[in-house]
């Protein structure tokens, strides 16, 4: 039976293997910190935080997320521990909430490995307090309890750390935010609802986007992760439940929470793949045989139109493989720690170290160990098997934004009457299975700007590159990218300016230059940096002066209302100070009010200026002209290879999107 506790109420712990759940409705930073006798900090190696997440015994999370799974093997800790402190913080610099009060009361539950819950606590009436000492386990007289805490600290983590004893709080805690920030940056996460506020500018200009928007999804309370009984103690996050379009995966409400040991399928029917109910309901799966899984069908998810449940489904599929392959990772894990375990409990013993008990002792932990790690691989292929037949139908059926450069779909298309709601940059897959690509998607209008890394140090293909070809091939990946953006937003709607202050990338450019698509030619030399970035400036500043005095007929007629896109290559050659600063805000404001950047650089070659641009690149998404593991996923937070769309050998399919986008112009008169 759980025990429902209040501040300071204890409970015995049956078990010493366990799992800490938290769901707080919005992203908070969880650690642990150990303590002695008396309750005090050692050192900082005994604190469990985002940038040092495994201590033996514990594991936390490595971001920021609404929902989290912290692993605790009390039988592990440290000699000389006796009590663990769970902690909760929000998040600095993040634009998020500052004070628990804001924010739904965080909800901990201590469970053990197969789900049960022992205690449950919710954390009412906390006000100011930007970080909260959750709930400790505790060693007293040989049996661990666990104390509902519930103390909150106005002055944030700092404050909290100072308060168990810990030496210099202040700079820890900058390193803990620092590094929550940093998983924030790399992070894919699912962009937020698309609403009337947050739409495009021209919105606010008198011109309307006639798709129907559905309200946001209601939170939903957090399922389990993996079947421990098959894959061991879990210790990655759960879904962020104020996301939309996420779904139960492989690990939450697919084969391992449901059934992966006993063989059942992935869900597809994804009953949380939704936020609104739709007008119409999604293509009906074929019935499947006895005893057969479900056969996937494209556009399984819910929607207003097939471009938005293909698009929820896809987010789906992403979460579902993050989920299966952190459920098969964490299975491993703990196969290989109750390994070392057997074998020191065994080899400590001196009756063993004679004869050959002590080879059969290790023998029969290697054999259990090997049978748990086959388990968990039997269930990881199934489960990976049953999401590759899912995207063998979904990837034909996509649209041409969602799709890649060798779709047949590109030679039939069409410039669209409106924008769509996502662009596809790119695939994601893990080495558990490269062939099982996820198309990664962002939404339309852009978020955040992009930057296409050309350092020789981004990744171990990068290196083994030329630099003078690899910064060619960054271009021309940004080209591509332009040219997608140009070709899925209706004519005259998107517009493209292109800094090239030492005109390096003229042949990259000449597709662009040549279909006559650009809003001007190519800006080079220091005169041409000022005067685009001057323009852009200039835009923003009226934009949002209109905008925040609701006076949007007082813009000037000569002022282009549409999206605007600015190419920068080989930053920082031909920027002063002034144009280092002009950029900086046009990250930071641009994309509220349209205008957005694309930048090819090599981080190396702008470390002179030093920190200055330390936020420039954060509010940048970064991606590579090669292969790359530098995104993480919003669940779990794997390191997920990216690949760069590529155009097929030989194809003039460039060429002809953006004959397209030209001739369309034309015919709107623009």
């Amino acid at each position: 039976m759980t025990a429902e506790l209040v501040r300071g109420q204890n409970h015995t712990l049956p078990q010493t293997r366990l799992e800490i759940r938290v769901s707080a409705g919005t992203p908070v930073v969880a650690g642990a910190t150990l303590g002695d006798e008396r309750g005090t900090v050692r050192g900082v190696e005994w604190i469990a935080h985002p940038g040092s997440p495994q201590l033996p015994g514990l594991e936390v999370s490595q971001q920021a997320a609404a929902d989290h799974r912290l692993a605790v093997d009390l039988e592990a800790l440290p000699a000389g521990a006796h009590r663990v402190t769970v902690l909760l913080a929000l998040p600095v610099g993040a634009g998020g909430p500052v004070r628990f009060g804001a924010v739904p009361a965080p909800f901990v539950a201590v469970t053990g490995l197969d789900g049960t819950e022992i205690a449950t606590f919710t954390l009412t009436d906390l006000d100011a307090e930007s970080a909260v000492s959750a709930l400790e386990l505790y060693r007293r007289q040989d049996a661990w309890k666990v104390r509902a805490v519930g103390q909150g600290y106005a002055g944030g983590l700092a404050e909290m750390l100072a308060d168990q004893g810990v030496t210099e709080p202040a700079a820890l805690a900058g390193s803990i935010q620092e590094a929550v920030t940093r998983g924030l940056a790399r992070s894919v996460a699912p962009p937020p609802p698309r609403t009337p506020e947050a739409d495009r500018v021209r919105h606010a200009t008198g011109s309307a986007d006639h798709r129907p928007t559905a309200p946001p999804p209601a939170p939903e309370p957090p399922e389990p992760l993996a079947d421990p009984a098959t894959t061991g103690p879990a210790h990655t996050t759960q879904p962020h439940t104020a996301q939309p379009h996420t779904a139960p995966g492989p690990a939450a409400g697919g084969p391992s929470a449901a059934g992966a040991s006993a063989g059942g399928p992935i869900n597809y029917a994804h009953p949380r793949r939704q936020h609104a109910a739709p007008p119409s309901p999604p293509p009906a799966a074929p019935p499947a045989q006895p005893g057969q899984p479900a056969q996937p069908v494209a556009g399984d998810a819910t929607g207003w139109s097939m471009d938005e449940r293909l698009y929820n489904q896809i987010w789906g599929m992403f979460e579902d493989l993050a989920r299966a392959v952190a459920a098969y990772r964490s299975a491993v894990d703990f196969a290989e720690s109750r390994m070392d375990q057997e074998l020191d409990r065994a080899l400590s013993d001196p009756r063993n170290r004679i004869g050959g008990a002590g080879d059969r002792a290790r023998e029969a932990a290697r054999a259990k160990r090997d049978e748990l790690a086959s388990r968990a691989r039997e269930a990881l292929d199934r489960d990976l098997a049953q999401l590759a037949a899912e995207a063998a139908v979904v990837e034909p059926a996509l649209p041409a934004a969602y799709a890649g450069w060798g779709n047949p779909v590109w030679h039939a298309h069409r410039i669209p009457m409106e924008i769509p709601m996502a662009l596809r940059i790119g695939d994601l897959h893990l080495p558990e299975r490269t062939d099982l690509r996820i198309p990664l998607l962002v939404r339309l209008p852009l978020e955040r700007g992009m930057w296409v890394d050309s350092g020789r140090t981004a990744s171990e293909a990068a290196a083994l590159m030329d630099t003078d070809r690899l910064r060619r091939l960054a271009m021309e990946t940004a080209v591509a990218h332009a040219a997608r953006l140009l070709a899925v937003y209706p004519p005259g709607e998107f517009a493209v300016h292109v800094i090239d202050p030492a005109g390096s990338a003229a042949g990259p450019l000449a597709p662009l230059v040549e279909a006559g698509v650009l809003a001007g030619p190519p800006a080079a030399g220091p005169g041409g940096v000022a005067s685009v970035l001057a323009h852009l400036t200039r835009r923003v500043d009226l934009v949002q002066m209109a905008v925040r005095a609701r006076a949007a007929d007082s813009l000037p007629p000569d002022l282009d209302t549409g999206e605007q896109l600015l190419v920068v290559n080989d930053f920082p050659h031909g920027f002063d100070d002034r144009a280092v600063t002009q950029l900086r805000y046009l990250a930071d404001e641009g994309p509220a009010v349209g205008v957005h950047l694309l930048m090819v650089a090599d981080r190396e070659e702008a470390s002179a200026y030093g920190p200055v641009l330390d936020p420039l690149w954060r509010s940048l998404l970064r991606i590579t002209p090669v292969a790359d593991s530098h995104l993480a996923d919003p669940w779990v937070g794997h390191a997920w290879t990216y690949e760069p769309l590529t155009i097929p050998p030989g194809s003039r399919v460039l060429e002809q999107v953006l004959a397209a986008v030209a001739a369309a112009r034309r015919a709107a008169g623009r």
